[in-house]
């Protein structure tokens, strides 16, 4: 990999593993609906007029009921329900149940007609990523901490169907209308929610920074290296950042919120990021062909930077988040 290709995947790596942090400290003095609707409209605010410059929006009238589908299970449900549980759950332990997204991607492509015979490797992946899974959840479920880890766990099965719907359903869609317009429709549909929670006072500085890194750095800035990354290094490299995405939010959460590093959360990322790993595993060449593993919750799709600037016809690629 090139020097350039480094750093945009270290950049990757903190962009999206920052989010839990930021999402943990706006939740603190403002409304779950706030959260979101500030995250999709600063987004917009940037990618927006990039995708119309852009042109090619005929592409996504044709595409509008799976654009919905795919806004539903990737932004409007996942960034709710993660900003909720955060309410009560550290932003570590969010990041690494969220880690578990590529298990349960290939469990759903499995079950939705993915030919692949999932061989020891993957099926020990599997036992291993959700052991972990166990591990970090079980002394958690009692009171309220049960009904957060099930709407986290709810966010990654969100955040492995998106993908397949971007893959069997978006193919023509370029990556940057994929991003553009999924985040118009969320903050769309959030303006009245945020409305109706708006604070009675305004929050204070740290909580507006928050804002507006989870919109600016961690939302427009995050797709535009993302598509730069994807152009430079290919998918299947680039999306290498998404095993890294749990290490940094629990360096986060440890270093700026003070969150317990315990042995549990050691274990658990090992375990997880282990199980990722085999789960998603390729055969080798000389083995019957395989299908594209499914990776963590990254909406764009494949060769998404060449949408900045042409009207590329990219193939989609997954995932969170973010």
């Amino acid at each position: 990999m090139s020097r350039r290709g480094w750093m945009l995947f270290a950049l990757m790596s903190v962009l999206w593993g920052i989010p839990y942090l930021l999402i943990k400290v706006a939740v603190e003095s403002v409304s779950v609906p706030m959260v979101v609707f500030a995250r999709t409209a600063l987004g917009v605010l940037v990618l927006l007029p990039l995708a119309v410059r852009a042109g090619r929006l005929d592409v996504v009238r044709r595409h509008w009921r799976p654009l919905l589908l795919f806004t539903a299970v990737e932004i409007l449900g996942p960034w709710a329900l993660l900003s909720d549980a955060e309410n009560r759950l550290t932003s570590s332990m969010t990041g690494l149940l969220i880690a578990a997204v590529p298990i349960i991607g290939v469990v759903f492509a499995r079950l939705t007609g993915d030919a692949e015979r999932l061989g020891p490797l993957r099926w020990a992946g599997l036992l291993v990523g959700l052991a972990g899974v166990g591990v970090l959840a079980g002394p958690h479920l009692g009171g309220g901490s049960a009904w957060s880890i099930g709407e986290v766990m709810l966010v990654a099965v969100g955040y492995a169907i998106a993908p397949m719907i971007a893959t069997r359903r978006l193919q023509d869609l370029p990556s940057l209308h994929l991003a553009a317009f999924s985040l118009t429709i969320a903050a769309l549909a959030y303006t009245g929610p945020a409305i109706a929670t708006w604070p009675s006072a305004m929050p204070d500085g740290r909580v507006l920074a928050a804002l507006a890194a989870l919109g600016l750095v961690c939302t427009a800035l995050a797709f535009i290296v993302f598509f730069e990354l994807i152009r430079e290094v290919g998918t299947s490299r680039g999306m290498v950042f998404t095993y890294v995405n749990p290490a940094v939010a629990v360096a986060a959460g440890v270093v700026f919120l003070d969150e317990p590093l315990s042995g549990t959360i050691i274990a658990s990322f090992l375990l997880i990021l282990g199980g990722s790993v085999l789960a998603t595993a390729r055969r080798s060449p000389a083995a019957a062909p395989e299908a594209a593993p499914a990776a963590a919750p990254v909406p764009p799709p494949e060769d998404g930077a060449q949408a900045l600037g042409t009207a590329a016809k990219p193939t989609p690629a997954p995932a969170p988040e973010h």
